[in-house]
């Protein structure tokens, strides 16, 4: 696996948890939405990030720190990507208990719960990335 992790796992993980840190109670995004706010480290091809950095995003969400809201990332389809038994539930009831609303496949609605995301401009945040000035 050529990335199979990212190429400074620190920096990167740091990187996605202070972004998940952003989401606001009763919102969620996505891991490729996370990955997306992240410019590619340097080396490595747009293409190739885009088919990596949520996979990233996960193992970064699987080792936060207790400060990280890690329950409001959810998978792209708006479902929890934990297995049943495996924290599944308790990411479920967190959800709910901030006002989110699962419909009768398990799925999120990311048009009314969706967030959109750091700054307003559209552009991923220059203080986040592996940027080059």
């Amino acid at each position: 696996m050529k990335y199979a992790s990212p190429p400074d796992r620190h920096l990167y993980y740091n990187q996605v948890w202070d972004i998940v840190r952003q989401v606001p109670t009763g919102k969620v995004t996505t891991y490729g939405q996370v990955a997306g706010y992240l410019i590619p480290p340097t080396g490595m091809s747009e293409r190739d990030y885009k088919a990596w950095g949520a996979r990233w995003v996960g193992g970064a969400m699987a080792a936060c720190p207790e400060d990280v809201p890690w329950q409001r990332v959810v998978n792209a389809q708006g479902k929890i990507s934990l297995p049943a038994g495996g924290g599944h539930e308790h990411q479920r009831q967190l959800l709910e208990a901030e006002g989110i609303i699962f419909d009768e496949r398990d799925r999120i609605d990311l048009r009314v719960y969706g967030w959109e995301g750091p700054g307003v401009s559209g552009r991923r945040p220059r203080q986040l990335g592996f940027l080059e000035d």
